[in-house]
């Protein structure tokens, strides 16, 4: 744990020196657990979040950096690789490919590429990965037509 606490340490000092209005990013610990985080990030420029403000709430494990943080969206967002009821992101480095190199403002810069690029082949969200929209196996779940939707959350429709 101390290993820990010693690289958000760090990482908490980076983050009070970076420009959330050149990355789009702001890091916030809380006040009395290092270990919870949130962070703020600005919808990427050219995508339907462009304007938006993105709450990612943020929990550390003892065992960081060797293991990854859990991250998932505070704010309600409508993205293939993210699960709409609760926020759980669909990312492999936050997953298998997980390395101590990474930070957590690397992980938010790996979540903001993620909101502009996502990867449909690998949804939480059917609804916004578009899963089975050829028409195939109608009547049936996601899961049925070989989807790979085990988390699939149902969005209220868009105007």
């Amino acid at each position: 744990m101390a290993t820990a606490r010693q690289r958000l340490l760090k990482e908490f000092k980076e983050a009070l020196k970076a420009k959330p209005e050149d990355t789009g990013i702001t890091l916030i610990p809380n006040e009395t657990d290092l270990f919870a985080w949130r962070a703020v990030l600005r919808g990427p420029k050219e995508t339907p979040f462009e304007g938006g403000s993105f709450e990612l709430v943020i929990r550390v494990p003892e065992q960081y950096p060797l293991q990854p943080p859990a991250v998932r969206y505070r704010t309600r967002i409508f993205h293939p690789n993210v699960h709409f009821k609760t926020g759980e992101i669909c990312l492999d480095i936050l997953k298998g490919a997980w390395s101590p190199a990474w930070t957590l403002h690397s992980v938010c810069q790996a979540v903001l590429a993620l909101m502009s690029d996502p990867a449909p082949d690998s949804p939480l969200n059917c609804d916004a990965g578009g899963a089975g929209g050829d028409g195939a196996g109608k009547g049936k779940g996601a899961e049925e037509r070989g989807g790979s939707c085990g988390a699939r959350a149902r969005a209220a429709p868009h105007a």
